[in-house]
């Protein structure tokens, strides 16, 4: 768990909340931590300040728009929410910190947004870590939706766990998140054709056992960015390899970064 005191801003229009970890300096790059759909500053537990610690890093946690302790979201999210929070939220959010050398670490949609800001602005980010991306919509993708769906209707400690994250916002927030992924609109959903804008370094990182995604997201990754990627596929990982498979994960990074960035 992530303790300690946070921070409120406006950047995209709407009030996030947000956790420093460490001290920002002008020499060094800063963490930047993007978490899942479903996600939010204390669900990534302690492994930002774990990945600080390692790497020497100062690091952001902050929660999206209509997650944890930010502004709820509106209904329905567009198409494009991904894009928008890549585009026009997230430059923001890291004009308003005064973060000019971000290393993005994202989970799942959160690296899904990291590569698509690398993708928006090729010279901003120093290096991609992605946990658990996606990058096109298949079968295992589509699975692990309606079973999440599926356990949000029949699973009352799932909604409760949630609920101590986002409060009152939770119900909103997941209906919101799973209409957006599941309406017909999104059906063969790609961002496969901005991979090429990508040419900071990147390091894609699965689990061999995600219920969302297979491995062809990682190759997806590796032969369509244009700059270096490294991809590591974790045996018996699931979705979310920094809780299941922690110390291999950091590992990963801490031999990713002095040699990419």
């Amino acid at each position: 768990m992530i303790d300690g005191a946070y921070d409120y801003l406006i950047a995209g229009g709407h009030r996030l909340r947000l956790r420093r970890l460490g001290e920002a300096t002008p020499d060094k790059p800063t963490l930047v931590f993007l978490h899942e759909g479903l996600g939010s500053i204390t669900q990534w537990r302690g492994f930002p300040a774990d990945l600080c610690t390692a790497t020497g890093l100062p690091g952001l946690v902050y929660d999206r728009y209509g997650h944890g302790g930010s502004d709820p979201v509106d209904q329905p999210r567009p198409d494009d929410f991904l894009e928008i929070e890549a585009q026009w939220v997230l430059p923001a959010l890291l004009t308003a910190c005064g973060i000019a050398r971000p290393v993005l670490v994202g989970h799942s949609d959160g690296g899904t947004i990291a590569l698509h800001f690398a993708a928006f602005f090729p010279g901003r980010p120093v290096a991609c870590v992605t946990l658990a991306a996606h990058v096109m919509l298949e079968p295992a993708t589509e699975a692990g939706l309606a079973g999440l769906k599926a356990r949000w209707q029949d699973d009352p400690d799932f909604a409760a766990r949630l609920a101590r994250h986002h409060g009152d916002r939770t119900e909103r927030l997941v209906l919101g998140w799973i209409d957006a992924w599941t309406r017909p609109s999104m059906r063969g959903w790609s961002m496969l054709d901005r991979l090429p804008r990508i040419r900071c370094p990147v390091l894609a990182i699965q689990g061999a056992e995600d219920m969302h995604g297979s491995s062809a997201q990682l190759e997806a990754i590796r032969t369509g960015v244009s700059g270096p990627a490294d991809t590591i596929l974790l045996p018996g990982c699931g979705h979310v390899p920094h809780l299941e498979a922690p110390e291999a994960t950091l590992s990963a990074i801490c031999d990713f970064l002095p040699r990419r960035i």
